[in-house]
């Protein structure tokens, strides 16, 4: 395993960004704590780089394919009436996606979650989809331990 590049500024170099699910040697997934989005994922470059572009063209599988498999999974445990990808690093100029689980009758829908709320929501609204994200993380650990055996 090679040492990470990191930035000492930079905020995805020096914390997991969010509970970390699973790390592996070029990326990792956490899973965000926001009470108003249960479902809310990224998917973290372990390098200090701050676009797709960055990475080598052998890591633009690796990076997408666990993207892919956050929201396939996501989408399974949770379904959600939308899956939101986002990859903007304009305040955190690192390479993460956001996979955020959507619902018709989150804060936001159908504006982005950055956007102007639609809606008050009780935060008892999500606790069943709370109750289903240990497995989630669970289920996302060893999909993406298993795609990485495989390209190995």
């Amino acid at each position: 395993m090679t040492e990470a590049v990191h930035h000492p500024l930079c905020e995805l170099c020096q914390q997991d960004g969010g509970l970390l699910v699973v790390k592996t040697e070029k990326l990792r997934v956490v899973r965000v704590d926001d009470s108003d989005y249960p479902g809310f994922y990224r998917v973290i470059w372990n390098d200090h780089v701050a676009e797709f572009t960055d990475l080598a063209t052998a890591d633009h599988v690796p990076c997408l394919g666990a993207v892919a498999i956050v929201e396939t999974l996501v989408r399974q445990h949770l379904k959600p009436t939308k899956v939101n990808l986002a990859s903007l690093g304009n305040v955190v100029p690192h390479l993460h996606w956001h996979v955020i689980a959507r619902f018709a009758d989150d804060k936001h829908f159908p504006q982005p979650i950055w956007g102007q709320a639609q809606r008050d929501v009780d935060a008892s609204r999500w606790s069943e989809l709370r109750d289903k994200l240990p497995a989630l993380d669970q289920a996302i650990k060893e999909a993406l331990l298993a795609s990485v055996m495989q390209r190995a």
